[in-house]
């Protein structure tokens, strides 16, 4: 008699079809959720949403600074406007869209996720860019990256 250890994992190609996409699909209810309550919901309207904390205490736009008017500005189709408000989620957003389409697609296959995009060389690229991003938009030469 041949027993199976309690910890093996499952293989995810063994799951059905609804199974296996449950994380794909909770991801996109949130982010619908989430815009659809920006959408109806001004942020730029005080009071209505928590501000950012590392600008409250230090003064500085973090990374993040303009993203939840980003996506409110995106939902009135005002693309200018969103893309002012924070350039660098801007042009990532196509990319995340790619990684999720790409995660959805080889959840339907009963694949793990990989990418290339997930390599550390790529990881240490995109940190760094990150960090430049975070101090180039509080110097006074780059106000265009500033919310």
């Amino acid at each position: 008699m041949t027993r199976v250890p309690v910890h093996a994992h499952e293989d995810p190609r063994s799951r059905t079809l609804p199974r296996r996409l449950v994380p794909q699909a909770a991801v996109l209810g949130a982010a619908v959720a989430g815009t659809l309550l920006v959408a109806f919901r001004d942020p730029n309207e005080a009071g209505l949403y928590p501000g950012c904390p590392f600008l409250a205490l230090t003064g500085f736009y973090c990374p993040g600074c303009g993203m939840t008017r980003l996506v409110h500005a995106l939902a009135h189709w005002d693309v200018g406007t969103a893309f002012g408000l924070n350039p660098l989620f801007f042009v990532l957003l196509p990319v995340l869209g790619y990684l999720y389409v790409r995660w959805t697609v080889l959840g339907v296959r009963g694949m793990p996720m990989r990418s290339v995009l997930f390599r550390p060389v790529v990881a240490y690229s995109f940190a760094g860019v990150v960090a430049v991003y975070w101090v180039l938009r509080n110097l006074p030469f780059a106000q265009a990256l500033a919310p």
